[in-house]
């Protein structure tokens, strides 16, 4: 990966290296809802700047991702990908790209290396000398090939030796409606309906064994990322949506972002905040089903923060001939 290929994602969030989680989140779904398609329709620079937001946040709010990022910083990933084991430290070998890895013993000592450190074999100069990573500068011919497209997998938890598992990070939208996604060994396809924790198997896309000429298979470990506006309830989909005092008194039809796009929701007279309510096959996508879960509909009751001449006289008028007293029962919490 060129230095020029580096992604700062604590500049995407506009935060710095010491920002909390919590600040991190905060400013997440901050940006998340700003960007979001859904807010703009046929944008395409906001689209891109969403995705950014998303694979920044993706990183940094994983504590282990993060911890790499900070350390190895344009070259996080081939440290992720080499956590398991480094390829040179025994076993099997793994091909990053036809790069000899036997060299080094850590990821550390190659990154010396690369960037002509002390401390690494040769000042740059591999055990064997096979490879002079001292030469390297950015934007310059790393020897790399496609090295980060094994960024993920872990052989530990294959099933067999040949047997290869990939995270594959999919954004809520992608989840819904199923997509592709290219890995090492190509392009593979998502269904509609994964979950995070959600595991498909690519028959005889593994790895190769040389002598034996059999391939394992290839395991897709999916995640989809945090969304600014939906969430999971158990099987369900949730939302909160804000409605004004007279909406809730009153009642009202509102448009409501559903995951196929905006629908029309009926909101009944005299709900309370916190109050949902549920529009049945409306969730998300059952697997191997033509069948949807429910979307439930929270209520928040936002009063405004500022209001008119003639809304305020409204208001007054309401509190000179008001009957409804919410609080008439609360003497009898006493003790």
């Amino acid at each position: 990966m060129a230095a020029t290929d580096f992604k700062d994602y604590y500049a995407i969030l506009g935060l710095n290296k010491t920002a909390s989680s919590d600040e991190i989140k905060k400013t997440f779904r901050k940006l998340a809802r700003k960007y979001h398609p859904d807010m703009n329709p046929g944008n395409k620079e906001a689209e891109a700047r969403f995705k950014e937001v998303n694979e920044a946040y993706e990183v940094l709010s994983d504590p282990e991702k993060r911890k790499k990022y900070d350390q190895y910083g344009q070259y996080w990933k081939q440290a992720a990908a080499t956590s398991g084991g480094w390829p040179g430290g025994g076993g099997t070998a793994v091909d990053f790209g036809g790069v000899d890895f036997s060299q080094y013993s850590s990821f550390d000592e190659f990154i010396n290396a690369l960037l002509g450190r002390a401390g690494s074999p040769g000042a740059g100069v591999g055990r064997n000398g096979k490879w002079n990573y001292s030469n390297y500068r950015a934007g310059g011919p790393t020897g790399f090939g496609g090295f980060e497209d094994f960024v993920g997998y872990d052989n530990r938890t294959a099933g067999s030796s040949l047997d290869t598992e990939v995270v594959i990070s999919l954004t809520l939208g992608e989840a819904f409606r199923g997509t592709s996604k290219r890995v090492a060994t190509g392009e593979v396809s998502i269904p509609a309906g994964v979950k995070t924790g959600s595991k498909i198997r690519v028959k005889g896309k593994g790895q190769i064994d040389p002598y034996t000429k059999q391939q394992g298979d290839l395991y897709l470990k999916l995640e989809v990322l945090p969304h600014a506006f939906f969430q999971f309830e158990g099987e369900n989909l949730v939302c909160e949506v804000p409605i004004t005092p007279d909406e809730a008194v009153l009642g009202a039809s509102i448009e409501v972002p559903a995951p196929e796009g905006m629908i029309t929701v009926k909101f009944p007279a005299g709900m309370r905040s916190g109050q949902s309510l549920r529009l049945r096959g409306k969730g998300w996508p059952k697997p191997k089903k033509d069948e949807r879960t429910d979307l439930l509909v929270k209520i928040a009751i936002v009063p405004p923060k500022e209001i008119s001449t003639v809304e305020r006289e409204c208001y007054e008028k309401i509190k000179a001939n008001r009957t409804f007293n919410p609080r008439s029962n609360l003497n009898q919490a006493l003790i």
